[in-house]
């Protein structure tokens, strides 16, 4: 058999192409801000994470643009070698301050960092409990430490309690639960989490990507947000979202992250930040220091848009946070309703299995700081003539 025979199979990208209803890969052809020229079109942007509004703000693009001048464009090195800026450390040290954590370090991408984090915590001997509903590089990173993971049902705290108490006694024990779930937009059971943890010697890893600048105390996260920063043993993040750059972070003890640093492939490894994006992502960190009525702000748009679509009738999952998901069903509804919005100009995202079950597919939208109750009104007023026109189809039956 040749190796390349699987590429060359018709599958469902195939079908979705043909059918014309296939989401992925439209193109910018402007700043990510709460209105886009998408592909030539206006549209009305409810599918990003760029919670706080903060890739158009002109002291995060300054300070971008200042660095690479200064510092050029890369490193040429991993961090472990010739790639640590001075400013690597800066940043580290002030979201450390932030978190309210010993320290941090810094990985080039958030996908990396659960990778980097995970494998290098956890060896063939210990136990990962990770929730099913927990981001895809979390699998992976449980995947590439040779730990035996353990999944348990989503926020189901009964039956993670009964998967880690069948697990050797002796054995090393990570819970790793994502903060905000990014396709449901829900908040982990924390609390829950550290009470079994504590009762099993377990330490306890939360994935904040979706947490850090959109719930807590003027966006500290989630761990702030129940009050349990010290009980949880690892905080990760990301730049990418309300840090309007790119990398990663891991928040521990002191030895924790030190231990990390000198075993972490995927850290030692690869290129460190550039400097624009270590630039711009300590100027927005600093941007939310200043103004933390940004999150506040994020959480009073979310809820007139909630209350937007449950006036329409349109079906939500039920959350607090700056994610909405739009229950659709199933996969191919989800594709043309999904079509439709965009072609009306709305962009928002599609999440078909394994994302989400076979018959519990969404439209994921999330929201900024900068967008107005106008445009998210203007936005709804969409959704629901779209909607509207497929509320008679059978969901019961894939078309």
């Amino acid at each position: 058999m040749d190796l390349f025979d699987k590429c060359r199979e018709r599958g469902i990208v195939h079908e979705i192409r043909e059918r014309n209803i296939y989401p992925y890969f439209h193109s910018l052809q402007s700043k990510q801000d709460v209105e886009v020229i998408m592909e030539g079109k206006r549209r009305i942007m409810l599918g990003s994470n760029n919670y706080l509004g903060l890739t158009v703000n002109e002291e995060v693009i300054e300070a971008g643009i200042k660095a690479m001048e200064k510092l050029g464009s890369g490193c040429s090195g991993s961090r472990f070698l010739n790639g640590t800026l001075q400013m690597h450390l800066e940043l580290e040290s002030e979201l450390a301050d932030f978190l309210g954590k010993q320290k941090v370090m810094t990985f080039s991408t958030g996908f990396q960092s659960n990778l980097g984090i995970i494998s290098a915590i956890a060896g063939k001997d210990d136990y990962i409990f990770c929730d099913r509903e927990n981001h895809a590089s979390i699998y992976d990173g449980c995947k590439l430490s040779a730990a035996t993971m353990v999944r348990y049902r989503h926020s189901d705290m009964a039956s993670l309690e009964k998967r880690i108490a069948e697990a050797p006694e002796k054995a090393g024990k990570l819970i790793v639960t994502d903060g905000i779930f990014s396709m449901s937009g829900d908040i982990c059971k924390l609390p829950e989490i550290v009470a079994i943890a504590k009762k099993y010697g377990a330490r306890v890893m939360v994935d904040d990507a979706h947490g850090l600048g959109t719930i807590g105390n003027g966006g500290r996260g989630t761990a702030d947000y129940f009050g349990l920063t010290d009980q949880v043993d690892i905080i990760m993040g990301t730049f990418s979202k309300s840090l309007a750059s790119l990398g990663g972070f891991m928040a521990a003890d002191d030895y924790v992250v030190d231990y990390v640093m000198h075993a972490s492939r995927p850290f030692i490894f690869c290129a460190s930040i550039p400097p624009a994006n270590c630039a711009t992502a300590l100027a927005a960190l600093r941007v939310i220091k200043k103004h933390p009525e940004l999150v506040t702000r994020l959480a009073e748009l979310a809820n007139h848009m909630r209350k937007n679509l449950k006036e329409r009738d349109i079906k939500i999952i039920e959350a607090t946070t700056p994610i909405i998901p739009i229950y659709t069903y199933k996969p191919l509804r989800t594709l043309k309703i999904g079509k439709e919005i965009y072609e009306s100009g709305v962009y928002l995202n599609p999440v078909l299995p394994p994302a989400a079950a076979p018959n519990e597919c969404l439209l994921r939208t999330s929201y900024m700081a900068s967008h107005t109750e106008k445009l998210l009104d203007e936005a709804a007023d969409i959704i629901k003539s779209v909607m509207d026109k497929h509320k008679d189809d059978n969901i019961e039956e894939e078309e």
